[in-house]
Protein backbone atom coordinates (compact mmCIF):
# COMPACT_ATOMS: atom_id res chain seq x y z
CA UNK A 1 0.00 0.00 0.00
CA UNK A 2 1.38 3.43 -0.97
CA UNK A 3 1.22 5.80 2.04
CA UNK A 4 -0.49 9.14 0.99
CA UNK A 5 2.15 12.11 1.06
CA UNK A 6 1.73 14.04 4.29
CA UNK A 7 -0.41 17.28 4.60
CA UNK A 8 1.66 20.61 4.55
CA UNK A 9 0.74 23.66 6.05
CA UNK A 10 1.60 27.28 4.49
CA UNK A 11 2.33 29.67 6.68
CA UNK A 12 3.71 34.07 6.09
CA UNK A 13 4.96 35.91 8.28
CA UNK A 14 4.31 39.51 7.00
CA UNK A 15 6.36 42.45 8.17
CA UNK A 16 7.03 45.95 6.90
CA UNK A 17 10.35 45.18 5.13
CA UNK A 18 10.44 41.49 4.69
CA UNK A 19 8.14 38.21 4.27
CA UNK A 20 8.96 35.09 5.83
CA UNK A 21 7.04 31.68 4.58
CA UNK A 22 7.19 28.35 5.26
CA UNK A 23 5.63 25.09 4.51
CA UNK A 24 5.65 22.27 7.26
CA UNK A 25 4.12 19.00 8.89
CA UNK A 26 3.43 21.15 11.81
CA UNK A 27 4.20 24.37 13.21
CA UNK A 28 7.92 23.25 14.50
CA UNK A 29 8.80 20.56 11.79
CA UNK A 30 9.55 23.12 8.85
CA UNK A 31 9.83 21.34 5.23
CA UNK A 32 11.15 24.36 3.34
CA UNK A 33 11.21 28.36 4.37
CA UNK A 34 12.47 31.35 2.77
CA UNK A 35 12.59 34.73 3.29
CA UNK A 36 11.33 37.73 0.56
CA UNK A 37 11.72 41.30 0.60
CA UNK A 38 8.60 43.54 1.70
CA UNK A 39 7.97 45.86 -2.01
CA UNK A 40 5.00 46.58 -3.60
CA UNK A 41 2.05 44.41 -3.31
CA UNK A 42 2.00 43.09 -6.42
CA UNK A 43 5.68 41.93 -6.45
CA UNK A 44 5.64 40.89 -2.94
CA UNK A 45 2.41 38.19 -3.58
CA UNK A 46 3.56 37.37 -6.40
CA UNK A 47 6.75 36.10 -5.24
CA UNK A 48 4.48 33.92 -2.03
CA UNK A 49 2.66 32.45 -4.62
CA UNK A 50 5.66 31.29 -6.64
CA UNK A 51 7.39 29.64 -3.67
CA UNK A 52 4.48 27.73 -2.41
CA UNK A 53 3.24 26.56 -6.17
CA UNK A 54 5.44 23.52 -6.14
CA UNK A 55 3.50 22.31 -2.59
CA UNK A 56 0.40 23.26 -4.48
CA UNK A 57 -0.48 19.17 -4.42
CA UNK A 58 -0.26 18.97 -0.50
CA UNK A 59 -1.19 21.86 1.00
CA UNK A 60 -4.36 21.62 3.13
CA UNK A 61 -4.57 25.81 4.43
CA UNK A 62 -2.67 28.94 4.90
CA UNK A 63 -2.31 31.08 8.01
CA UNK A 64 -1.15 34.96 7.41
CA UNK A 65 0.34 36.91 10.83
CA UNK A 66 0.40 40.06 8.77
CA UNK A 67 1.25 43.57 9.90
CA UNK A 68 -1.28 46.24 10.59
CA UNK A 69 -3.52 47.72 10.61
CA UNK A 70 -5.75 45.33 8.88
CA UNK A 71 -9.03 43.80 9.48
CA UNK A 72 -9.17 40.33 10.92
CA UNK A 73 -12.97 40.00 11.78
CA UNK A 74 -13.93 37.37 9.13
CA UNK A 75 -17.99 38.83 9.30
CA UNK A 76 -16.44 42.40 7.77
CA UNK A 77 -16.37 42.86 3.94
CA UNK A 78 -13.16 44.20 3.62
CA UNK A 79 -11.29 41.14 5.99
CA UNK A 80 -7.97 40.40 5.19
CA UNK A 81 -6.83 43.82 3.71
CA UNK A 82 -4.86 46.04 5.07
CA UNK A 83 -5.97 49.82 6.88
CA UNK A 84 -4.85 52.70 6.78
CA UNK A 85 -0.81 52.27 6.90
CA UNK A 86 2.31 54.02 7.11
CA UNK A 87 4.07 51.62 4.23
CA UNK A 88 3.35 53.55 1.06
CA UNK A 89 1.17 51.53 -1.36
CA UNK A 90 -0.46 48.76 1.07
CA UNK A 91 -3.54 50.35 2.58
CA UNK A 92 -6.14 48.33 0.82
CA UNK A 93 -4.08 45.19 -0.41
CA UNK A 94 -4.75 42.13 0.85
CA UNK A 95 -2.30 38.86 1.50
CA UNK A 96 -5.73 36.78 2.18
CA UNK A 97 -7.79 36.80 -1.41
CA UNK A 98 -4.25 36.14 -3.91
CA UNK A 99 -4.00 32.93 -1.59
CA UNK A 100 -7.55 31.93 -1.55
CA UNK A 101 -8.19 32.13 -5.01
CA UNK A 102 -5.01 30.56 -6.48
CA UNK A 103 -5.46 27.74 -4.45
CA UNK A 104 -8.95 26.98 -3.08
CA UNK A 105 -7.60 26.69 0.62
CA UNK A 106 -8.83 28.17 4.11
CA UNK A 107 -6.68 30.88 5.09
CA UNK A 108 -6.16 31.77 9.00
CA UNK A 109 -5.61 35.52 9.68
CA UNK A 110 -4.05 37.48 12.65
CA UNK A 111 -1.64 39.76 13.10
CA UNK A 112 1.79 38.94 12.82
CA UNK A 113 2.58 39.88 17.13
CA UNK A 114 -0.70 38.04 17.71
CA UNK A 115 0.72 35.03 16.22
CA UNK A 116 4.33 35.29 18.02
CA UNK A 117 2.08 35.81 21.34
CA UNK A 118 0.52 32.52 20.21
CA UNK A 119 3.66 30.76 19.49
CA UNK A 120 5.26 31.87 22.34
CA UNK A 121 2.42 31.30 24.60
CA UNK A 122 1.99 26.98 23.51
CA UNK A 123 5.77 26.63 22.72
CA UNK A 124 8.09 29.72 24.29
CA UNK A 125 8.69 32.23 27.00
CA UNK A 126 4.93 32.76 27.89
CA UNK A 127 4.50 29.18 28.27
CA UNK A 128 2.67 28.19 31.23
CA UNK A 129 1.22 31.55 32.11
CA UNK A 130 -2.32 32.56 32.48
CA UNK A 131 -1.52 35.46 30.35
CA UNK A 132 0.92 37.20 28.38
CA UNK A 133 2.23 40.34 26.11
CA UNK A 134 4.51 40.22 23.00
CA UNK A 135 5.71 43.27 21.81
CA UNK A 136 7.54 43.97 18.50
CA UNK A 137 10.15 46.61 18.00
CA UNK A 138 11.61 47.11 14.74
CA UNK A 139 10.22 48.21 11.49
CA UNK A 140 6.78 49.71 13.74
CA UNK A 141 5.81 48.61 17.28
CA UNK A 142 3.19 46.37 17.80
CA UNK A 143 1.79 44.11 20.66
CA UNK A 144 -0.20 41.03 20.54
CA UNK A 145 -1.52 39.27 24.36
CA UNK A 146 -2.69 36.17 25.12
CA UNK A 147 -5.59 35.41 27.77
CA UNK A 148 -7.18 32.50 29.29
CA UNK A 149 -5.00 30.56 26.51
CA UNK A 150 -7.21 33.13 24.23
CA UNK A 151 -5.51 35.76 21.59
CA UNK A 152 -7.26 39.42 22.35
CA UNK A 153 -9.56 40.54 20.10
CA UNK A 154 -11.68 43.55 20.13
CA UNK A 155 -13.29 46.69 17.54
CA UNK A 156 -9.68 46.06 15.37
CA UNK A 157 -6.60 44.60 17.14
CA UNK A 158 -4.22 46.18 19.42
CA UNK A 159 -2.55 48.66 17.99
CA UNK A 160 0.69 49.70 20.91
CA UNK A 161 2.44 51.30 19.05
CA UNK A 162 0.50 54.52 18.53
CA UNK A 163 -0.17 55.12 22.24
CA UNK A 164 1.23 58.44 23.13
CA UNK A 165 4.18 58.15 25.52
CA UNK A 166 5.67 61.24 27.83
CA UNK A 167 9.21 62.95 27.00
CA UNK A 168 10.30 64.35 30.95
CA UNK A 169 13.52 63.08 30.45
CA UNK A 170 16.21 66.06 30.58
CA UNK A 171 18.33 64.68 27.67
CA UNK A 172 15.07 64.69 25.12
CA UNK A 173 15.99 67.17 22.52
CA UNK A 174 13.27 68.08 20.01
CA UNK A 175 13.45 65.50 17.75
CA UNK A 176 9.55 65.27 16.14
CA UNK A 177 8.60 61.63 15.77
CA UNK A 178 8.26 60.02 12.52
CA UNK A 179 4.86 58.24 12.96
CA UNK A 180 2.77 60.27 9.72
CA UNK A 181 -0.18 59.35 11.61
CA UNK A 182 0.89 60.65 15.02
CA UNK A 183 4.82 62.14 15.38
CA UNK A 184 5.78 61.20 18.47
CA UNK A 185 3.88 58.21 19.28
CA UNK A 186 5.91 55.06 20.58
CA UNK A 187 6.57 53.89 17.27
CA UNK A 188 7.06 57.55 16.16
CA UNK A 189 9.85 57.21 18.76
CA UNK A 190 11.45 54.19 19.48
CA UNK A 191 11.08 52.36 16.00
CA UNK A 192 13.79 51.04 13.97
CA UNK A 193 13.29 53.67 11.23
CA UNK A 194 13.07 56.45 13.98
CA UNK A 195 16.08 55.68 15.88
CA UNK A 196 17.83 55.79 12.38
CA UNK A 197 16.51 59.43 11.31
CA UNK A 198 17.25 60.31 15.07
CA UNK A 199 20.89 59.43 15.47
CA UNK A 200 22.44 58.27 11.94
CA UNK A 201 22.55 54.85 13.23
CA UNK A 202 20.73 51.17 14.57
CA UNK A 203 20.52 51.09 18.38
CA UNK A 204 22.99 48.38 18.41
CA UNK A 205 25.59 50.35 16.06
CA UNK A 206 25.35 52.82 18.93
CA UNK A 207 27.83 53.06 22.18
CA UNK A 208 26.41 51.60 25.22
CA UNK A 209 27.11 55.03 26.89
CA UNK A 210 24.70 56.66 23.95
CA UNK A 211 21.84 58.82 25.20
CA UNK A 212 19.66 56.67 23.15
CA UNK A 213 19.95 53.21 25.09
CA UNK A 214 18.47 55.33 28.04
CA UNK A 215 15.50 57.04 25.73
CA UNK A 216 14.10 54.20 24.38
CA UNK A 217 14.42 51.95 27.55
CA UNK A 218 12.24 54.86 28.84
CA UNK A 219 9.66 54.75 26.35
CA UNK A 220 9.13 51.10 26.48
CA UNK A 221 9.40 51.24 29.76
CA UNK A 222 6.54 53.16 29.87
CA UNK A 223 4.41 50.96 27.20
CA UNK A 224 5.13 48.04 29.82
CA UNK A 225 4.07 49.52 32.83
CA UNK A 226 1.36 50.50 30.95
CA UNK A 227 0.41 47.17 30.03
CA UNK A 228 1.14 45.53 33.37
CA UNK A 229 -1.22 47.86 34.92
CA UNK A 230 -4.05 47.58 32.05
CA UNK A 231 -3.79 43.81 31.26
CA UNK A 232 -2.19 42.73 34.66
CA UNK A 233 0.05 40.44 32.00
CA UNK A 234 2.07 37.47 33.57
CA UNK A 235 5.25 38.60 31.43
CA UNK A 236 5.91 40.28 28.40
CA UNK A 237 8.25 39.29 25.73
CA UNK A 238 9.87 41.84 23.08
CA UNK A 239 11.16 41.18 20.25
CA UNK A 240 12.03 42.29 16.67
CA UNK A 241 15.56 43.97 15.17
CA UNK A 242 15.78 46.46 17.64
CA UNK A 243 15.71 44.28 20.81
CA UNK A 244 18.93 43.16 19.46
CA UNK A 245 20.53 45.80 21.05
CA UNK A 246 22.65 44.51 24.52
CA UNK A 247 21.17 44.54 27.61
CA UNK A 248 18.08 46.10 26.08
CA UNK A 249 15.39 43.78 27.98
CA UNK A 250 17.11 44.78 31.44
CA UNK A 251 17.27 48.14 30.95
CA UNK A 252 13.28 48.43 29.62
CA UNK A 253 12.30 46.55 32.93
CA UNK A 254 14.14 49.09 35.06
CA UNK A 255 12.31 52.00 33.43
CA UNK A 256 9.19 50.10 33.95
CA UNK A 257 9.47 49.62 37.45
CA UNK A 258 10.76 53.50 38.01
CA UNK A 259 7.27 54.31 36.02
CA UNK A 260 5.09 51.70 38.04
CA UNK A 261 6.58 53.78 41.16
CA UNK A 262 6.54 50.54 43.63
CA UNK A 263 2.83 50.44 42.98
CA UNK A 264 2.97 46.54 41.41
CA UNK A 265 4.69 44.11 44.05
CA UNK A 266 4.48 41.10 42.65
CA UNK A 267 8.11 39.32 42.71
CA UNK A 268 7.68 38.39 39.19
CA UNK A 269 7.21 42.35 38.09
CA UNK A 270 10.46 43.50 40.19
CA UNK A 271 12.79 40.46 38.36
CA UNK A 272 14.31 41.55 34.90
CA UNK A 273 13.20 38.49 33.56
CA UNK A 274 9.53 39.76 33.21
CA UNK A 275 10.18 41.67 30.53
CA UNK A 276 12.12 39.11 28.49
CA UNK A 277 13.79 37.81 24.68
CA UNK A 278 11.60 35.67 22.80
CA UNK A 279 11.81 31.79 24.10
CA UNK A 280 11.44 31.33 20.10
CA UNK A 281 13.98 33.88 18.93
CA UNK A 282 13.28 35.70 15.35
CA UNK A 283 10.52 32.44 14.76
CA UNK A 284 7.84 33.03 16.83
CA UNK A 285 5.84 35.11 14.07
CA UNK A 286 6.22 32.57 11.83
CA UNK A 287 5.62 29.31 13.70
CA UNK A 288 2.35 31.42 14.87
CA UNK A 289 2.04 31.48 11.19
CA UNK A 290 1.92 28.12 10.71
CA UNK A 291 -0.22 27.53 14.24
CA UNK A 292 -2.92 30.15 12.26
CA UNK A 293 -2.90 27.64 9.50
CA UNK A 294 -3.50 24.44 11.51
CA UNK A 295 -6.28 26.39 13.95
CA UNK A 296 -8.15 27.50 10.82
CA UNK A 297 -7.89 23.94 9.11
CA UNK A 298 -9.06 22.04 12.01
CA UNK A 299 -12.12 24.62 12.32
CA UNK A 300 -12.55 24.30 8.70
CA UNK A 301 -12.90 20.00 9.30
CA UNK A 302 -15.23 20.73 12.27
CA UNK A 303 -17.72 22.84 10.20
CA UNK A 304 -18.35 19.93 7.81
Amino acid sequence: MIEEPARLLGGIEAGGTKINVAVGATATDILASARLNTTTPEATITSILAFFEPYRSRLRGFGVASFGPIRINRAAPDWGRLLATPKPGWSGASFVDPLASAFGLPVGLDTDVNAAALAEHLLGALRGLPSGAFLTVGTGIGGGFVAGGALIHGMLHPEVGHVRVLRLLPDDDNFPGCCPFHGDCLEGLAAGPAIQRRWGASLSELPHHHVAHHLIADYLGQACATLALTLSVGRIVVGGGVSQAPGFHAAIAARMRHWLGGYLTDAGVLEDTFVSPPGLGDRAGLIGALQLAQQVMSDTLGAL
